[in-house]
């Protein structure tokens, strides 16, 4: 007794099996993640280091060099870039793709460490590093703005303590670190007698948290600090940085000193208002809708930890161009559900037969998604499209099943044994033709590089289907083609899309034979067609995927040197 016979001859076992596994793949649906394209983890670590009132050349020279040498020693790198702008200095280190991402960024850490003592003593904030994927884009932009009480670097302190650790890490945009800014009037400096070092020596000194003693007894030994470090412009100008004739010399005597920002050549606005923008950026191994999902249900936290006049909103949603994507993919899937259940229906003219492979499909569907949950894949317009083209061959397992079992029952075999026959005839056929769908799309699955990341998916979920469809037609398929009515009576739609058939196939011969008449015509337009064909291909354009119109337009300007 084979597998099919046993599904037929135990009808309540073989229903459970089903709705099993359709409640599985229900499930596993509900569960994998929705993204645009399957997860490409490209090894890559970007190293930001910063040095206050360093030019570019500067943060080249001294900076970024003595850090690209100790990373060159690194095993696995591919390539190393570095842009170096006014206090910043970006290095990113892209690894060859078998490179484990964690492994490369203890060796990173390593170098960071090795390279520390060749910094400039002047940088108070040691270098960082970020796992990061060059392909992906802030998945959220949000926005802090201020109506005017609250200025923005108390806004740019808040979404660093605040914000930032709330959401894990959030690169600010525009961002406005406060700081004393102390703009020396020389005239002044030269007629007290100073210079410029002194004055900097002094203000240095005064931000110093070094303890300025040791108070020492018999049992214990105690530091000294000192809490008199000036917070804010008018603090820092009571700073005596000199004397004259007895009389101390203030710093606000030589000098303007005004609460500002570090960076006052960095801005950022949103519809004329200046404003902070925070970009959300998600890790390679994170969903980018379940990440913007994570971070609409923390706004209202969030909102209530700013002060008055604070205002935080979104900027920028790349989720909505996500989400219309894999919801136009999923139509074209019920459509194509939809088209090939007509289909079955004019050509079998049988209600209960076309049940059949109309049943078959989302069931072999249901299994294909608890099979992509349990190895990891996720919904997108790859693994969607691979869905929509196993459609077609899903169904056709289930009608060469179902075809077997007919053609008994119009012999006038009793369903039943129609359908045993029906399956131990095709059943090695079944499992054949599964076969060698998985030997094509064998190629694409092991396919290395970025292009095969990308296409793996596609050809693993047409795999899978295929798969899920052999199951489904051993299994299912004969045990309701068993319960088919032995002889239906035959209906006026049967006759009408018998009429329908018989003229198609006239009309078939009657080209046919033209054909065969016109041999010469025939070659000249098959030659035809097979030059044209190769032209289109020369100069129809290429590319890795198609363009599409997500709503986001980026505008670049490079001003004057």
């Amino acid at each position: 007794m084979n597998i099919s016979e046993l599904c037929i001859r135990r009808p309540v076992m073989t229903g459970l099996l089903a709705a099993a596994a359709i409640i599985a793949g229900i499930v596993g649906y509900m569960k994998l993640p929705v993204a645009a394209v399957p997860r490409v983890d490209f090894p890559v670590i970007t190293v930001y280091a910063s040095l206050p009132g360093a030019s570019p050349e500067t943060m080249a020279t001294s900076v970024a060099l003595p850090l690209e040498r100790e990373f060159s020693t690194i095993a696995g790198i591919d390539q190393i870039s570095s842009n170096n702008g006014q206090d910043t200095t970006q290095i990113t280190l892209q690894f060859v793709l078998n490179r484990n991402i964690d492994a490369a960024a203890q060796d990173v850490q390593a170098a960071l460490t090795r390279a520390q003592r060749r910094l400039p003593t002047e940088m108070t904030t040691p270098p960082s590093y970020r796992k990061v994927n060059p392909a992906d884009a802030p998945v959220l932009l949000l926005t802090l703005e201020t109506n005017g009480d609250v200025p923005l670097y108390r806004l740019n302190d808040i979404a660093s303590t605040i914000i930032g650790p709330a959401l894990s890490r959030v690169p600010v945009y525009g961002e406005q670190l406060y700081s004393v800014r102390v703009r020396l009037d020389p005239d002044r400096i030269a007629s007290m007698g100073l210079g410029f070092d002194q004055v900097q020596q002094a203000v240095v000194a005064a931000n110093s948290n070094t303890p300025i003693g040791l108070l020492q007894g018999q049992h214990q030994q105690l530091s000294l600090r000192s809490n008199d470090q000036p917070q804010d412009a008018a603090a820092f100008g009571q700073l005596v940085v000199g004397g004259r004739n007895n009389a101390p010399v203030r710093l606000v005597d030589i000098a303007r000193v005004d609460d500002g920002v570090q960076n006052q050549r960095v801005a950022s606005w949103r519809d004329g208002r200046r404003a902070l923008v925070l970009a959300v950026m998600r890790q390679p191994d994170a969903n980018t809708v379940d990440v913007v999902d994570g971070v609409r249900e923390s706004l209202p936290a969030l909102r209530a930890a700013l002060p008055p006049g604070g205002e935080i909103g979104v900027m920028l949603d790349r989720s909505a161009s996500i989400r219309a994507a894999v919801h136009d993919v999923q139509e074209s899937l019920l459509i194509a559900i939809g088209l090939v259940v007509l289909v079955c229906f004019l050509f079998l003219r049988r209600v209960s037969a076309t049940l059949i492979p109309t049943v078959a499909v989302p069931i072999s569907l249901c299994i294909t998604f608890g099979l992509m949950y349990a190895l990891g894949y996720g919904i997108d317009n790859v693994t969607l499209l691979g869905l929509t083209i196993a459609v077609g061959l899903v169904v056709d397992d289930a009608i060469v099943v179902l075809e077997a079992a007919v053609r008994h029952m119009e012999n006038g075999v009793a369903p039943m044994q129609a359908a045993i026959r029906g399956a131990k005839e095709i059943g090695f056929t079944v499992i054949s033709i599964t076969l060698s769908l998985i030997a094509v799309f064998l190629p694409i699955l092991l396919m290395g590089g970025v292009v095969g990341r990308v296409f793996n998916a596609f050809a693993a979920t047409v795999s899978l289907a295929v798969v899920a469809s052999c199951v489904v037609s051993l299994t299912i398929t004969p045990l309701m083609a068993s319960r088919l009515p032995a002889h239906p009576k035959p209906s006026r739609l049967d006759a009408f899309l018998e009429k329908g058939f018989v003229a198609v196939e006239r009309g078939y011969g009657r080209m046919l034979d033209a054909a065969l008449r016109w041999r010469s015509l025939v070659w000249l337009a098959f030659i035809a067609s097979v030059a044209a064909a190769v032209w289109l291909a020369i100069i129809i354009p290429k590319g890795f995927f198609p363009v599409e119109d997500t709503g986001l337009m980026v505008v670049s300007t490079e001003g004057p040197r």
